[in-house]
Protein backbone atom coordinates (compact mmCIF):
# COMPACT_ATOMS: atom_id res chain seq x y z
CA UNK A 1 0.00 0.00 0.00
CA UNK A 2 1.55 3.25 -0.98
CA UNK A 3 1.56 5.73 2.00
CA UNK A 4 1.53 9.42 1.84
CA UNK A 5 4.76 10.96 3.51
CA UNK A 6 3.11 13.95 5.54
CA UNK A 7 5.53 17.46 5.53
CA UNK A 8 6.30 18.76 8.60
CA UNK A 9 6.69 22.73 9.46
CA UNK A 10 8.76 23.78 12.86
CA UNK A 11 5.87 26.39 12.71
CA UNK A 12 4.16 26.82 15.91
CA UNK A 13 0.26 26.56 15.86
CA UNK A 14 -0.09 30.13 16.01
CA UNK A 15 1.67 30.79 13.50
CA UNK A 16 0.07 28.44 11.52
CA UNK A 17 -3.34 29.72 12.07
CA UNK A 18 -1.76 33.16 10.64
CA UNK A 19 -0.74 31.13 7.95
CA UNK A 20 -3.99 29.62 7.81
CA UNK A 21 -5.91 32.56 5.62
CA UNK A 22 -4.07 31.76 2.53
CA UNK A 23 -5.20 28.57 2.03
CA UNK A 24 -8.86 29.42 3.46
CA UNK A 25 -11.52 30.36 0.43
CA UNK A 26 -12.68 33.92 0.76
CA UNK A 27 -15.52 33.25 3.24
CA UNK A 28 -12.45 31.35 5.86
CA UNK A 29 -12.34 28.37 7.40
CA UNK A 30 -11.46 24.82 6.78
CA UNK A 31 -12.84 23.08 3.18
CA UNK A 32 -14.09 19.45 4.11
CA UNK A 33 -12.43 16.76 1.29
CA UNK A 34 -9.71 19.12 0.71
CA UNK A 35 -8.58 20.36 4.30
CA UNK A 36 -10.45 17.48 6.12
CA UNK A 37 -12.38 14.25 5.61
CA UNK A 38 -15.26 13.05 7.06
CA UNK A 39 -15.45 9.52 7.77
CA UNK A 40 -18.49 7.58 5.85
CA UNK A 41 -18.77 5.31 8.80
CA UNK A 42 -18.35 6.79 12.51
CA UNK A 43 -15.72 5.11 14.51
CA UNK A 44 -15.88 4.39 18.36
CA UNK A 45 -14.75 7.10 20.91
CA UNK A 46 -13.84 6.32 24.14
CA UNK A 47 -13.94 9.84 25.54
CA UNK A 48 -15.93 10.13 28.85
CA UNK A 49 -19.42 12.03 28.02
CA UNK A 50 -19.55 15.76 27.18
CA UNK A 51 -15.57 15.28 25.83
CA UNK A 52 -14.81 15.42 22.65
CA UNK A 53 -11.94 13.41 21.48
CA UNK A 54 -8.89 13.92 19.57
CA UNK A 55 -6.20 11.43 18.41
CA UNK A 56 -2.90 11.59 17.21
CA UNK A 57 -1.85 8.81 15.28
CA UNK A 58 1.77 8.25 15.33
CA UNK A 59 4.83 5.79 14.88
CA UNK A 60 8.17 6.07 17.28
CA UNK A 61 9.81 5.47 13.70
CA UNK A 62 8.58 8.46 11.43
CA UNK A 63 10.96 11.54 11.19
CA UNK A 64 7.69 13.15 10.49
CA UNK A 65 6.14 12.48 13.88
CA UNK A 66 9.30 13.55 15.47
CA UNK A 67 9.53 16.80 14.33
CA UNK A 68 5.58 17.71 14.59
CA UNK A 69 5.77 16.32 18.48
CA UNK A 70 7.35 19.39 20.19
CA UNK A 71 4.45 21.58 18.49
CA UNK A 72 2.06 18.78 18.87
CA UNK A 73 3.22 18.79 22.86
CA UNK A 74 2.66 22.58 23.09
CA UNK A 75 -0.93 22.49 21.54
CA UNK A 76 -1.82 19.28 23.89
CA UNK A 77 -1.30 21.18 26.96
CA UNK A 78 -3.10 24.42 25.84
CA UNK A 79 -6.84 22.13 25.35
CA UNK A 80 -9.96 23.43 27.02
CA UNK A 81 -11.34 20.68 29.40
CA UNK A 82 -14.02 19.20 27.51
CA UNK A 83 -10.90 17.50 24.67
CA UNK A 84 -9.92 14.29 25.34
CA UNK A 85 -6.63 14.03 23.95
CA UNK A 86 -4.69 10.91 23.13
CA UNK A 87 -2.11 9.34 21.42
CA UNK A 88 -2.46 5.68 18.79
CA UNK A 89 0.80 4.42 17.89
CA UNK A 90 0.12 2.91 14.03
CA UNK A 91 1.61 0.01 12.61
CA UNK A 92 -0.75 -0.76 9.36
CA UNK A 93 0.06 -4.49 9.54
CA UNK A 94 3.76 -4.10 9.46
CA UNK A 95 5.58 -6.63 11.86
CA UNK A 96 8.65 -4.25 12.36
CA UNK A 97 6.05 -1.22 13.80
CA UNK A 98 4.73 -3.30 16.34
CA UNK A 99 7.53 -3.12 18.62
CA UNK A 100 7.20 0.63 19.14
CA UNK A 101 3.39 0.53 19.52
CA UNK A 102 4.65 -2.33 22.37
CA UNK A 103 6.90 0.27 23.95
CA UNK A 104 4.39 3.37 24.03
CA UNK A 105 1.58 0.86 25.66
CA UNK A 106 3.72 -0.55 28.08
CA UNK A 107 5.17 3.07 28.59
CA UNK A 108 1.52 4.47 29.15
CA UNK A 109 0.35 0.98 31.49
CA UNK A 110 3.37 1.98 33.90
CA UNK A 111 2.84 5.58 33.97
CA UNK A 112 6.07 6.49 32.47
CA UNK A 113 4.52 8.80 29.44
CA UNK A 114 5.50 12.31 30.70
CA UNK A 115 9.20 11.58 30.84
CA UNK A 116 9.98 9.02 28.21
CA UNK A 117 7.60 9.33 24.98
CA UNK A 118 10.39 11.92 23.94
CA UNK A 119 13.11 10.45 24.72
CA UNK A 120 12.08 7.24 22.75
CA UNK A 121 11.65 9.61 19.96
CA UNK A 122 14.99 11.03 20.76
CA UNK A 123 16.79 7.66 20.48
CA UNK A 124 15.41 6.60 17.56
CA UNK A 125 16.23 9.86 15.46
CA UNK A 126 19.22 11.35 17.17
CA UNK A 127 21.06 8.20 18.70
CA UNK A 128 19.87 6.11 15.65
CA UNK A 129 19.04 3.01 17.62
CA UNK A 130 16.37 0.78 16.54
CA UNK A 131 14.67 -0.37 19.60
CA UNK A 132 12.83 -3.27 17.85
CA UNK A 133 14.64 -5.73 20.01
CA UNK A 134 13.95 -6.48 23.19
CA UNK A 135 17.69 -7.15 24.72
CA UNK A 136 17.94 -3.48 22.92
CA UNK A 137 14.88 -1.95 24.37
CA UNK A 138 15.94 -3.35 27.84
CA UNK A 139 18.95 -1.80 27.85
CA UNK A 140 18.01 1.45 26.64
CA UNK A 141 15.18 1.31 29.84
CA UNK A 142 17.70 0.61 32.70
CA UNK A 143 19.63 3.28 31.05
CA UNK A 144 17.25 5.68 31.35
CA UNK A 145 16.88 5.10 34.74
CA UNK A 146 13.34 2.28 34.19
CA UNK A 147 12.87 -0.78 35.55
CA UNK A 148 13.57 -3.14 32.83
CA UNK A 149 12.45 -6.41 34.01
CA UNK A 150 9.05 -4.40 34.97
CA UNK A 151 8.90 -2.61 31.88
CA UNK A 152 9.60 -5.51 29.85
CA UNK A 153 6.76 -7.73 31.63
CA UNK A 154 4.36 -4.72 30.69
CA UNK A 155 5.65 -4.93 27.44
CA UNK A 156 5.30 -8.61 26.93
CA UNK A 157 1.57 -8.69 28.89
CA UNK A 158 -1.68 -10.07 27.39
CA UNK A 159 -3.44 -6.42 28.55
CA UNK A 160 -0.87 -4.98 25.80
CA UNK A 161 -1.81 -7.11 22.96
CA UNK A 162 -5.49 -6.07 23.79
CA UNK A 163 -4.24 -2.54 23.32
CA UNK A 164 -2.46 -3.47 19.75
CA UNK A 165 -5.93 -4.33 18.36
CA UNK A 166 -7.59 -2.15 19.42
CA UNK A 167 -5.16 0.45 17.61
CA UNK A 168 -5.11 -1.40 14.65
CA UNK A 169 -8.70 -1.17 14.80
CA UNK A 170 -8.92 2.24 14.99
CA UNK A 171 -5.90 3.00 12.34
CA UNK A 172 -8.66 1.07 10.11
CA UNK A 173 -11.86 2.96 11.09
CA UNK A 174 -10.15 6.63 10.14
CA UNK A 175 -8.22 4.85 7.05
CA UNK A 176 -5.37 6.28 8.17
CA UNK A 177 -2.62 5.45 5.58
CA UNK A 178 0.36 7.32 7.07
CA UNK A 179 1.45 9.50 9.78
CA UNK A 180 0.97 12.35 11.24
CA UNK A 181 -2.46 12.09 11.51
CA UNK A 182 -4.74 13.78 13.84
CA UNK A 183 -8.87 11.89 14.18
CA UNK A 184 -11.50 13.93 15.38
CA UNK A 185 -14.52 12.25 17.59
CA UNK A 186 -14.58 9.34 15.19
CA UNK A 187 -16.32 11.60 12.71
CA UNK A 188 -13.24 13.47 10.71
CA UNK A 189 -9.61 13.31 10.39
CA UNK A 190 -6.94 15.46 9.10
CA UNK A 191 -3.14 15.40 8.32
CA UNK A 192 -0.44 17.46 7.27
CA UNK A 193 -0.71 16.51 3.41
CA UNK A 194 -4.85 17.54 3.94
CA UNK A 195 -4.16 20.85 5.72
CA UNK A 196 -0.40 22.04 3.99
CA UNK A 197 1.67 20.82 6.57
CA UNK A 198 1.48 19.56 10.13
CA UNK A 199 0.84 22.86 12.40
CA UNK A 200 -1.89 23.81 10.03
CA UNK A 201 -3.63 20.14 10.50
CA UNK A 202 -3.80 21.85 14.20
CA UNK A 203 -5.70 24.51 13.12
CA UNK A 204 -8.52 22.24 11.53
CA UNK A 205 -8.65 20.28 14.47
CA UNK A 206 -9.77 23.30 16.73
CA UNK A 207 -11.62 24.33 13.64
CA UNK A 208 -13.52 20.72 13.79
CA UNK A 209 -13.30 20.58 17.96
CA UNK A 210 -15.45 24.23 17.53
CA UNK A 211 -17.86 22.73 14.86
CA UNK A 212 -18.50 19.63 16.88
CA UNK A 213 -18.75 22.06 20.34
CA UNK A 214 -21.84 23.81 18.42
CA UNK A 215 -23.43 20.82 17.60
CA UNK A 216 -23.50 18.67 20.66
Amino acid sequence: MKRRVFSTSLLGAGAAALAWPALAPAQGGPVEGQHYVRLSQPVAVFAEAGKIEVIDFFRYGCPHCYAFEPTLDAWSKQLPADVAFRRVPAAFGIAGFVPHQRIFYALDSLGLLATMHRRVFYAIHADRMRLDQPAEISAFMTKSGVDAARFMEAYDSFAIQAKLRQADQLVSGYKIDGVPALGIQGRFFTSGTLAGDNPRALTVTDFLVQRLRKTS
